[in-house]
């Protein structure tokens, strides 16, 4: 039986935004198959309607930044193994920090054991301005 985990990107001041749902088959994972499970969804669902904005993990190639999203110059389909590729980079990059249960999650092949109520969170880092 798969088991379902809320996942959702917060913000510093922690509203959040971007929640969706995703189910695995085990109750143990790791980071990168949380993340590969989260952007294979959200360019799913993103190819099957593409309206005007991407509210994805990271940055598609040609899109700017707007409000909570991406808008792409002109609409195209996504393929999602590039913003895995993408998503991985910005882990390692420090681009956000992916958090269990409030708890930092610091290796993309570090173990996390997974309950009905788990909680995902995806902290987007916003560099400063000036410094």
């Amino acid at each position: 039986m798969a088991l379902q985990v809320m996942v959702y990107d917060e913000a510093t001041n922690g509203s959040r935004t971007n929640e969706l749902t995703l189910e695995f088959l085990d109750e143990r994972v790791t980071a990168r198959e949380i993340i590969r499970s989260r952007v294979y969804q959200e360019v799913t669902e993103y190819n099957a309607k593409l309206p005007e904005c991407f509210h994805g993990l990271v940055q598609p190639t040609d899109a700017e930044r707007v409000l909570n999203g991406y808008r792409l110059r002109a609409p195209r389909r996504l393929n999602w193994e590039r913003q895995f590729e993408r998503a991985l980079a910005a882990f390692e990059t420090n681009g956000f920090i992916l958090l269990v249960d409030d708890r930092q999650v610091e290796e993309l092949d570090e173990a996390i054991d997974l309950r009905y109520d788990t909680k995902v969170s995806f902290l987007k880092l916003v560099p400063l301005i000036g410094g």
